[in-house]
C-alpha cells in the first residue's frame, strides 16, 4: 500500500526566513538544504493533491527574527504557500497549542502526518511528540529538518549535528517513524 492512500497531511513547520540568521540562533546549522528537501516533498504533495499545512511561528518577542514585524517572519521562498493550502500561526513550540490544527486535521479525517521544518530540538520535537500523543501516525523527515549549535549549562558547546541526531533518536519509534526525503518519496 502506498502512503498516499492514507491521505497523509504534510506539516511544514517554521520554514521561515528568520532562520537564515545562523548567528542569532546559535550558529553552525546542520542540514543546510533542509528547505530544498522540504520543497521536494511539497512538490510531491501538490502533485498528488494531498493536504498541506504551513505552520508559522509568530514570536511574541519584538526583537525576535520570527516576530511579525521582522522580515524573517516570512515563509521561505522554496516552500511558499499557494491558494488552498492551510496556514496556521502559532506562538509556542507546538503547532497544536493555541491553534485549530487538531480540529482541522480531525475534520478532514487525517490520521497520518509527515513533518518537516525547523528546528529539530524545539518546534519539530514538540509538534512531533504531541502528534504522537494525539495518536497520529507520524513520519518525521530527518534531512528536511535542521537545528543549530547549543550551549550547555557550563558553557560547553554542543554541535548542531549532535543536537539534531539526539533529538531524532528521542523521537524515533515512540513518537514517529524516521525517514529521509528519498525514502519518503519512494513510499508516497
Amino acid at each position: 500500500m502506498k502512503l498516499r492512500e492514507s491521505k497523509p497531511a504534510l506539516l511544514l513547520v517554521d520554514l521561515q526566513k528568520g532562520f537564515d540568521d545562523e548567528t542569532y540562533w546559535g550558529g553552525n546549522r546542520n542540514n543546510k538544504d533542509a528547505e530544498e528537501k522540504a520543497s521536494q516533498i511539497l512538490a510531491k504533495w501538490r502533485s498528488l493533491n494531498l493536504p498541506i499545512y504551513h505552520i508559522i511561528h509568530s514570536s511574541q518577542d519584538p526583537n525576535s527574527r520570527l516576530h511579525q514585524s521582522h522580515a524573517g517572519f516570512e515563509i521561505c521562498d522554496q516552500v511558499k504557500p499557494i491558494d488552498g493550502e492551510q496556514i496556521i500561526i502559532k506562538n509556542v513550540n507546538s503547532a497544536f497549542i493555541g491553534t485549530n490544527l487538531k480540529e482541522q486535521l480531525d475534520t478532514e479525517g487525517i490520521t497520518n502526518l509527515v513533518i518537516v521544518g525547523l528546528t529539530t530540538n524545539h518546534c519539530i520535537s514538540t509538534t512531533t511528540r504531541m502528534a504522537g500523543n494525539y495518536g497520529y501516525e507520524t513520519i518525521l523527515i530527518d534531512d528536511a529538518t535542521a537545528t543549530f549549535d547549543r550551549i550547555g549549562l557550563q558553557g560547553e558547546k554542543y554541535p548542531s549535528e549532535m543536537v539534531h541526531q539526539i533529538s531524532i533518536a528521542n523521537l524515533k519509534d515512540e513518537f514517529a517513524t524516521i525517514l529521509n526525503t528519498a525514502q519518503l518519496l519512494k513510499t508516497v
